[in-house]
């Protein structure tokens, strides 16, 4: 019950942070263009909530295997081999994660100690820049289950997207449609009102 309401707070917390950035956007648009006016804050708005959507999405797009990687080699090996390499993947790129995050975290320490404020918003600069250390501790998290999974064989490693298969299967969806219409013209009359 607790994951399924955790993954529900991710998905909306990306959808709300898209919205966002699409409203300011628009918004800026009709003030710039019809009433000749603008807000001087839009634009710097609307890149920190484009990186908070982008750091946010890495750590989701882990759990749901959006990344695209190319995994060609891998795939023809041996399956306990596979999940070796994988692991080792894995680990490789929390290492990079925990590199990321030390410095992330000495920055925005540096930009809070400093107190600089940010360029067009009234705030401290370190609120913005605060997703970075966080982003990527729930990638650093996200990957950590993945490496938990893969040690104990519910999984090879990172769950990669694959388009090649995807658009295959579109492909193939698309086949057997034509071809039940074809069949079944009945069907297809119901259909088209």
């Amino acid at each position: 019950m607790l994951i399924r309401i955790v993954h529900h707070l991710e998905e909306g917390f990306i959808a709300l942070l898209l919205v966002l950035m699409t409203l300011i956007t628009f918004s800026q648009v009709v003030a710039r263009y019809v009433f000749g006016a603008g807000f001087a804050w839009a634009l710097e708005l609307t890149t920190y909530l484009f990186a908070w959507l982008v750091l946010f999405g890495v750590s989701y797009g882990i759990k749901v295997g959006a990344h695209i990687g190319i995994d060609v080699v891998v795939r023809q090996l041996p399956h306990t081999l596979r999940r070796a390499v994988g692991l080792a993947a894995v680990l490789c790129c929390c290492a990079y994660c925990v590199i990321l995050l030390v410095g992330a975290t000495g920055y925005v320490y540096k930009l809070y100690s400093i107190g600089i404020e940010a360029q067009d918003l009234p705030i401290p600069r370190w609120v913005p820049f605060i997703m970075l250390p966080i982003g990527l501790a729930l990638a650093l998290l996200r990957l950590l289950q993945v490496a938990w999974h893969t040690l104990h064989g519910r999984q090879e490693g990172l769950r990669l997207a694959d388009e090649a298969r995807e658009a295959i299967e579109a492909v193939e969806a698309d086949e057997t449609i034509e071809a039940i219409e074809i069949l079944h013209p009945a069907h297809r009359e119901e259909k088209a009102p």
